[in-house]
């Protein structure tokens, strides 16, 4: 078993046919005491301590698999890898959070001594730890592994045909599958329903592309709870549904998404793939699925604008989502209405200036933000001079793409890092992207000077992707570098509505050395000439 100390060699009196990673998670999560190895959504292997929050785990009304934390091997939580901002890292932090490490459930009452002393013997604190000890720690000490066991004489079909009939239909139903199969109970046929629903929804709005059953259940769900005092959509909420509660608040959702599809395409989010967050659009569509008309008053648009742009630059909606629906549902329904209490998620996010230097591919919401913020500002194409508008983002098959070409800064020896930053990006057509080809932006100058006819008129197409032109004409790829950041920074301060953290010397001021950077000498362009 992976992580277990190597076993003396002797001939093996059982053999695991099933259920290795099972028993293996099991292991190393409960008994190992050093980091899970896993992979995150991605893929890619991580390592993680598991903890359980005592207070949160004895709520009746909590979700009791929300209250299991992952935290990383070094038991702190980083804002973009840097700035910690929760520490877990010794039994002391461990103590004062109340959060209970999965590593000691089987020595549990080693932990609890240090944690009653860590107290000074509190007789709340006494009080918690029985009852998290009974409730939490026992069940696990105390769980039996169901287990089917065969003799060593079984013959090899007999074995293949127990693991094939114990395998048989052991994929776990999504909420979707369950509901569906509840409401057949009830003579209602919820597939049909929703497959009409979304070849409508993705037929007319390409933003909604791969739109799925259980996003539009989570907006069923909310509407159906707003007036309860418990809003939710999380997969016992969605299992409560009704027949009655699903014909009632579907239409209603369905109207949400479109409203949220013609809100996207507002902000220049046109395509699904171009989506910063596929999960802001549940609390989007609800939001304006509940307002309905009201939403489309200029002061309702502003304000939630302000809230969609803040989800997507301050990142909020890239963990665990279902609570943050909940929240933001009545937090921006009541502003939008009057209320001068702001969202949270306007309050708790935050744009920091160094974010710029790391956002290089479609994997982040923030790039995809700052790519529709461009095409939203009213940007025009290099060569054919059209404003970046829905209908030319198709016909022209406008994308993202360098402005010092990708083999130009190669040559010039400029790290990937830098040039294959957003900073260096902008919304082109694909025919104008390959006339620039790899050319010095001096040359390519050249061209969008003859397209435009006027220097003037080539000065304000440039200017319009927030580039100053004239360190184009240098080939001064750190002067346009630093002048381009600012300009970003400014986009993204008028669309959050606030100002950004300047906490990177190279954006804090345009007097800043070029020298300063790690790249390399100043003088790239006599470099790369030579």
């Amino acid at each position: 078993m992976e992580g277990a100390p190597t076993p003396v060699p002797r001939v093996a009196e059982r053999l695991i046919l099933d259920g290795q990673q099972r028993l293996t998670s099991l292991f190393q999560s409960l008994h190992l005491n050093r980091p899970v190895l896993t992979r995150d959504q991605r893929g890619r292997e991580i390592e993680r301590w598991y903890y359980v929050d005592m207070q949160g785990a004895l709520n009746p009304h909590a979700d009791r698999e929300e209250t299991v934390i992952s935290l990383p091997a070094d038991r702190q939580i980083k804002r973009f890898g840097r700035d910690v901002v929760e520490d877990y890292s010794t039994p002391e932090r461990e103590y004062a959070a109340m959060l209970f490490p999965l590593s000691k459930a089987f020595t549990a009452s080693e932990w609890r001594v240090e944690f009653e002393r860590f107290w000074e013997y509190a007789r709340d604190k006494i009080e918690l730890w029985n009852e998290f000890e009974e409730k939490i720690v026992k069940r696990f000490q105390q769980y039996h592994v169901p287990v089917i066991e065969l003799g060593k004489d079984t013959p090899k079909e007999a074995v293949c045909q127990v693991f094939e009939k114990v395998n048989t239909g052991g994929v776990t139903l999504d909420v979707f599958e369950l509901l569906t199969a509840s409401l057949a109970a009830d003579g209602f046929q919820l597939r049909s329903d929703w497959e009409a629903r979304e070849q409508s929804l993705e037929t007319a709005h390409p933003v909604l592309g791969d739109l799925q059953s259980t996003e539009f259940l989570q907006v069923v769900s909310l509407l159906a709870t707003l007036s309860s005092g418990t809003i939710g959509c999380r997969r016992r909420d969605i299992l409560r549904l009704t027949v009655a509660d699903y014909k009632r608040f579907a239409p209603l959702a369905e109207s949400g998404f479109r409203a949220a599809a013609k809100f996207l395409n507002g902000e220049m989010i046109l395509q699904a793939r171009d989506v910063p967050y596929r999960s802001q659009i549940v609390p989007l569509a609800a939001i304006l699925a509940d307002l309905g008309v009201s939403a489309q008053s200029i002061s309702a648009m502003s304000k939630l604008r302000r809230w969609y742009w803040n989800g997507v630059l301050g990142e909020t909606y890239g963990g665990s989502t279902e609570t943050i629906f909940a929240r933001d549902l009545p937090e921006v329904r009541e502003w939008i209405k009057g209320n001068q209490q702001e969202p949270s998620t306007i309050t708790n996010s935050n744009f920091q200036a160094s974010r710029l230097r790391t956002l290089r591919n479609r994997n982040s919401a923030a790039y995809k933000g700052i790519h529709a913020l461009l095409m939203r500002s009213g940007c025009f194409d290099f060569l054919s001079g059209s404003s970046v508008q829905a209908a030319t983002f198709f016909d022209e098959q406008i994308d993202i793409h360098h402005i010092f070409p990708r083999k130009w800064c190669t040559d010039a020896g400029i790290d990937p890092s830098d040039f294959n930053s957003i900073i260096n990006k902008t919304p082109l057509s694909s025919r104008t992207n390959r006339r620039l080809g790899g050319r010095a932006p001096s040359a390519y100058l050249r061209s969008v000077r003859d397209e435009a006819g006027s220097d003037e008129r080539a000065k304000a197409v440039i200017a319009s992707h927030c580039i100053n032109e004239s360190l184009l004409a240098l080939d001064d790829f750190w002067g346009f570098y630093r002048d381009r950041a600012q300009q970003l920074l400014d986009l993204v301060k008028q669309a959050m509505g606030k100002d950004v953290t300047l906490d990177d010397p190279h954006f804090a001021s345009p007097e800043v050395n070029v020298e300063e950077f790690d790249d390399g000498p100043i003088d790239w362009v006599a470099e790369a000439a030579s």
